[in-house]
């Protein structure tokens, strides 16, 4: 369930009964506020991706601040804890939301080795923050950057979300090892994420693949490799997914018209961004803003 709000969008995916997904996202540069009620029977756990968040408790008298790239742990059984987030402009934050009794199954034999598991611990509050690792980092931002068929959408969530609180409960002291040899270096993981954040910021005049690579500083072909690894998709690939995604919010704003949209998102001539936009949607800008219309 994806829906608007002020300033950003809100994402809910149920996994399983009492095992949730959520995701904000601030596409405004201001900062924006988002609550959810959230009952004392539910354990979260929220991962900052990109940019400052704070959370707030008790009517905004007590505040946690949660710095980009790391996580937040909160539990507390004894009172409901409601999600009072303001989020930093253009950042966005994954939540996990999971009851007791789920989570428990989780860790049924191996209970003893999670401390706030243990029967000194279980029944108070718990607050824990910690930085992300960079195997979360590229899971966090897989779980981000999809580009999946509706119908296994909810399959890859819930996968990711397993990972990533496996993750989360793996920390030793050796490095993270991770499938790509290459991503194993934190450095190289965040040049990656700044090709990225640089490919959107300018795309509708995107550089070359050669001019990308030096302005991170990596050579094209671990660019190419780590980008895949990271996103999933190559670079242009990755591009061209996201300015769809870009139009199709914009057209649904009805502000603009199809040529105007087609500027934005790099295309000179709007027959290009038609024959584009068909490709990725199945259908015309302007058959998607009847059918938007029509809804309203």
């Amino acid at each position: 369930m994806e829906k608007n709000i002020a300033g950003g969008v809100f994402e809910k995916t149920k996994l399983e009964e009492g095992f949730y997904l959520l995701k904000f996202r601030n596409e405004k540069q201001e900062t924006v506020k988002v609550q959810r009620n959230i009952n004392n029977n539910f354990i979260q756990f929220h991962f900052s991706g990109k940019g400052e968040s704070r959370f707030f408790f008790n009517n905004g008298s007590y505040k946690i601040p949660l710095q980009e790239e790391n996580s937040l742990l909160l539990y507390n059984p004894k009172r409901d804890l409601p999600i009072d987030l303001e989020l930093q402009g253009h950042g966005w934050v994954v939540s996990i939301v999971i009851s007791i009794k789920k989570f428990h199954s989780l860790f049924s034999e191996e209970a003893s080795y999670i401390s706030f598991l243990n029967l000194e611990n279980r029944d108070k509050q718990y607050y824990k923050d910690a930085p992300l690792t960079p195997g979360m980092v590229i899971v966090l931002n897989q779980m981000m950057n999809y580009n999946l068929m509706p119908t296994i959408k909810n399959l890859y969530f819930k996968a990711k979300a397993y990972e990533l609180l496996s993750l989360y409960f793996n920390r030793t002291e050796e490095p993270d090892v991770e499938q790509c040899p290459f991503l194993s270096d934190e450095e190289n993981v965040l040049k990656i994420r700044k090709a990225k954040d640089y490919v959107v910021a300018h795309m509708a005049e995107p550089p070359t693949l050669r001019e990308l690579s030096r302005k991170i500083g990596l050579s094209e072909k671990k660019l190419k490799e780590g980008f895949k690894q990271i996103y999933g998709d190559s670079v242009f690939s990755f591009l061209f997914d996201y300015k769809m995604e870009f139009a199709r919010k914009l057209l649904e704003t009805g502000d603009y018209n199809v040529n105007e949209v087609g500027l934005r998102v790099g295309y000179s001539t709007s027959s290009h961004f038609i024959s584009a936009f068909k490709k990725k949607f199945g259908t015309t800008p302007k058959k998607y803003i009847m059918s938007v219309s029509s809804i309203g």
